[in-house]
């Protein structure tokens, strides 16, 4: 499959400024607040401008149980921290409750990672858009029946069942530091879908992800496993990396590919163990965009959440073409950055035990395996199911350049709005986000959780300029939760008296059966 030179793509980015109010918890690594992190840094350095800004509509159960069972999003959709006691024994059964707690808006945290993903799906499938990016997607352990990893409902799996209504093949990459177990198990016995996961392997969660682990029935050779060890710098990585996925491009001859770039494969990582820097972990990035397929751009793990911030940054701007400064442009949380305020990281000097020799074998025998695949398996022409959502004619013709007045979302700042809740013990995210004594507020154990306390961030002028993005629901709209079922697109008032008009609504869409496990 020949690679093509740099072009600059349209590229939709979606983004919910709720995203950043749910709360893992008091101590625990997962802090969605990175998401708006990252939202707030690309405004400042007015990558904005570049692409349209969706915000995503909320994943209904319909939408949620394509894959997952009907038990257990019932389950999620019911459960919370003041009925707890009443659903233990399937707090059990799902595996909820330790590394995937119960928390306030879990299920609406679930509904908008998912409806990103699917949209984003969407899009692509209709040629609206060459590259979707959806940072609050990502979560590759959730597994159909089963919380997993601090993942709760599998977004990729739903995105991806949407593309395979329009793709014949679809590639999955991931470059988390953990195996995509959930993606994998997912698509074990379908040729339609090759997985791909460069991650650490060898006592290490999810513990999954051999070499050897190479799919099942018809999808035997399409599950591609890279297990590294500690210290994988960005030279090792990209050795490893870019001959593997050429071979995989040629062979598999995907019509689509979906990237999770999971960023705690990054040096100081406070779950991690590679080495990677930001350009190193971006240089995947931009090596896929060259091959000039429809391109999902997934979030996923990340830990030392300034670095995330950085990481997805500068991947958003490596998707659009675009040069952006080292020095960072002063923003919300400018103090997160210190002491350097700088762009790109240093990697550490921990010894990197992924030989010349290791990495070797490993990739002769993945070459091997995918010397077993037959080339570019066909699939049988099938009438195309109903899309997940609708999209209005207007937007996929004329969205880019701001022909659909009535689907603009003209807000508020982003401050006025964002509400984040802070307990004031937990400011920073963990001990291992710098030194004690450079400002920021580190406690090193947790004992006596206070109460939440929402605070109104800031407000600054240049925000208030940039915050124009375009709503896939009535932005201010709160459904409610009582019914799945999703009701035909209206018009609703904003409380500024605009009106705003459903882009996308939800319609079920028959499951695509060749990726069911």
């Amino acid at each position: 499959m020949a690679m093509q030179p740099h072009s600059k793509k349209r590229v939709c980015y979606y983004y919910d400024s709720d995203i950043g109010n749910y709360y893992y918890g008091q101590g625990h690594p997962m802090k969605p607040h990175r998401i708006r992190m990252t939202h707030n840094l690309l405004l400042n350095y007015g990558l904005y401008r570049k692409m349209e800004i969706y915000r995503p509509h909320k994943a209904t159960q319909d939408e949620m149980t394509k894959f997952h069972s009907d038990e257990y999003i019932r389950f999620l959709r019911s459960i919370r921290p003041d009925n707890m006691n009443e659903y233990s024994k399937q707090m059990q059964r799902f595996n909820v409750g330790e590394d995937c707690p119960v928390f306030d808006g879990l299920y609406e945290f679930c509904q908008l990672s998912a409806g990103g993903s699917v949209a984003s799906a969407v899009k692509l499938n209709k040629q609206a858009s060459e590259i979707c990016i959806n940072w609050g997607g990502g979560l590759h352990h959730a597994k159909k029946s089963e919380a997993s990893g601090f993942c709760y409902v599998n977004d990729i799996v739903l995105g991806i069942l949407e593309l395979l209504k329009y793709h014949q093949r679809v590639l999955y990459i991931d470059i988390d530091v953990h195996h995509g177990d959930g993606v994998e198990e997912a698509f074990f016995t379908t040729d339609r879908v090759m997985t791909a996961s460069f991650h650490k392997y060898g006592e290490y969660f999810p513990g999954t992800g051999d070499l050897r682990d190479i799919g099942a029935g018809k999808g035997k050779y399409y599950a591609v496993n890279v297990p590294l060890r500690d210290g994988m710098d960005d030279e090792s990585y990209d050795s490893i990396f870019v001959p593997i996925m050429t071979k995989v491009m040629e062979t598999f001859q995907p019509s689509a590919v979906v990237l999770q770039c999971g960023a705690d494969s990054l040096t100081g990582d406070r779950l991690g163990c590679f080495n990677l820097t930001v350009k190193g972990h971006g240089k995947c990035v931009e090596f896929i965009k060259k091959y000039n397929l429809p391109f999902m751009m997934l979030g996923g793990g990340g830990y030392t959440i300034r670095n995330v911030s950085r990481c997805w940054t500068y991947e958003t701007s490596v998707a659009l073409g675009v040069e952006i400064a080292n020095e960072l442009p002063y923003n919300d949380y400018f103090e997160y950055f210190g002491p350097d305020f700088k762009l790109h990281i240093s990697p550490s000097n921990m010894t990197n035990l992924n030989t010349s020799d290791y990495l070797e074998k490993v990739k002769s025998r993945l070459f091997e395996n995918l010397r077993m695949l037959p080339h570019a398996p066909g699939v049988q022409v099938q009438p195309i199911p109903e899309d997940g959502i609708k999209m209005d004619v207007d937007d996929q013709d004329g969205a880019a350049d701001g022909d659909t007045e009535a689907e603009k979302d003209e807000r508020a700042p982003q401050s006025e709005k964002d509400k984040r809740i802070i307990p004031d013990n937990d400011f920073s995210d963990s001990e291992d986000e710098g030194p004690t004594g450079d400002g920021r507020k580190n406690r090193e154990s947790f004992k006596n959780p206070r109460k939440k306390q929402r605070t109104d961030s800031k407000n600054t002028a240049e925000t208030a300029e940039k915050d124009v993005v375009k709503d896939e629901k009535p932005a201010e709209e709160k459904p409610a939760e009582t019914k799945p079922e999703v009701s035909p697109p209206t018009e609703k008032k904003e409380e500024n008296g605009t009106v705003a008009k459903k882009e996308e609504t939800n319609e079920p869409a028959p499951p695509v059966a060749a990726a069911e496990t």
